[in-house]
């Protein structure tokens, strides 16, 4: 479907060109569409955060979902139709290049013009709360952290292309109101992230929680897992990758986000490393994606899943008077690299402190993730267990215990938004 998608925008786009357009105008209207996703990739998340930053919480709760495609699609409608205008009326008299230039160069550019309009619509559809195999299947199947790193691409690679190209443009060079941000350390492989965001076995995991909703220790909340005596759930040992190291990550979830953060898949859990010898500030430059293998279930045991298997976290898995629960979560790092950032779900980044050794590590914080419920066969209005009619009580006492949302963003969150969006209570 993607691919057939990049077809019919393609031909649309050359045909038109051909027949209704000029070399100029099409050279123009390139330029103009350049500009215009430039301007969407790089500020659609700060217009999002209005209405992601405290999740299905917030004013708009049915809006959340759509929040980040929306923007993307607002932000770049608006400043083409704008630059458009400005470029008609500042070019009012015809430009003719001759007959066979014409002819040649006028499809041409329109093939160009549709390859980057298909990729933007692609992008666009992959950050909405679709089924996996819309736009396109880009990835097949089950598969672990390991084998994700061959996805699927349609046609020409469009949505691949103009990300990368946005990626290559924002290296660097690309700058916040205070300081500098690259698309490409924020987001490598970006159409990856958004298509491994919404891959699950479940229907219904949110893709968008609270830009809070998570936190990593600021002492001790990196480290390498020990070289030897690590096993997985069967009691095989688990050693890291060839030209790799297992480091552990302690991701804490707030338990006042629990309704969006407290079902998610690895897929949603990913680490963003840099090159050991990259110079210059920790955002710039590129990243890369490592997805973790498993988390502890004990002092020794690693429970290995899927990128697609569900995992959930609920209020009982929080002790006492705790406000947050942490999981040791394990990742495949390249020797070479060192992770920067945490990245939960869609819309959730967190910095990361500086890695320590194993001889350094905090005791472990194993987590189990509690048996399903058998499913309930009593009749509406009934209890149970005993049949008897259910208090309608027990759904007030257990709201009225949730802990209130805490609004603002994290550090990297302001960062990403300019403090715009943060609360002033």
């Amino acid at each position: 479907m993607g691919s057939l998608v990049v077809v019919i925008i393609i031909l649309g786009c050359g045909a038109y060109q051909y027949f209704k357009g000029t070399i100029f105008k099409a050279v123009s209207t390139i330029i103009i569409t350049i500009c215009a996703s430039a301007v969407a990739f790089g500020y659609f998340e700060t217009f999002a955060a209005f209405f992601t930053k405290q999740g299905s919480a917030g004013k708009y709760p049915a809006i959340v979902p759509y929040a980040q495609p929306l923007c993307f699609a607002l932000l770049f409608i608006l400043t083409f139709a704008i630059l458009q205008t400005a470029a008609m009326q500042l070019t009012k008299l015809p430009v003719d290049f001759g007959l066979m230039p014409e002819r040649i160069g006028r499809p041409i550019l329109g093939v160009f013009l549709g390859l980057i309009l298909s990729g933007l619509l692609l992008t666009g559809l992959a950050m909405a709360p679709l089924p996996n195999k819309y736009p396109y299947q880009r990835f097949e199947g089950t598969f672990t952290a390991t084998s994700a790193q061959s996805p699927n691409h349609v046609l020409l690679n469009a949505d691949g292309f103009v990300s990368g190209w946005f990626g290559l443009l924002s290296k660097g060079s690309f700058a916040a109101i205070r300081e500098p941000r690259s698309f490409a350390t924020l987001h490598p492989a970006f159409i990856d992230q958004l298509f491994l965001n919404r891959q699950n076995d479940s229907p219904d995991i949110p893709l968008i929680t609270s830009s809070e909703s998570i936190e990593v220790p600021n002492k001790n909340g990196t480290w390498y897992a020990p070289a030897a005596g690590v096993k997985d759930a069967d009691g095989k040992p688990i050693a890291a990758q060839g030209g790799h190291a297992l480091v552990v990550v302690r991701m804490g979830i707030l338990k006042n986000t629990i309704d969006d953060s407290g079902k998610f898949t690895l897929g949603q859990v990913r680490l963003i490393c840099k090159q050991k010898d990259a110079s210059g500030d920790p955002l710039t430059g590129k990243g890369r994606n490592v997805y973790p293998i498993g988390y502890f279930s004990a002092a020794d045991r690693i429970t290995t899943k899927r990128l697609t298997e569900p995992i959930t976290i609920d209020r009982s898995d929080y002790v006492g008077q705790d406000t947050r629960r942490y999981v040791d979560y394990v990742f495949n790092v390249p020797n070479d690299f060192v992770p920067i950032l945490l990245e939960f779900k869609q819309n959730c980044i967190v910095d990361l402190p500086r890695i320590v050794s194993a001889e350094q590590a905090p005791p472990p914080s194993p987590f189990v993730e509690r048996a399903k419920p058998e499913p309930d066969t009593a009749k509406p209005g009934e209890s149970p267990d005993s049949g008897a009619p259910a208090s309608p009580s027990g759904d007030q006492d257990a709201s009225s215990d949730r802990p209130k949302r805490r609004g603002g963003l994290s550090p990297t969150g302001r960062m990403l938004t300019g403090g715009a969006v943060d609360d002033t209570e």
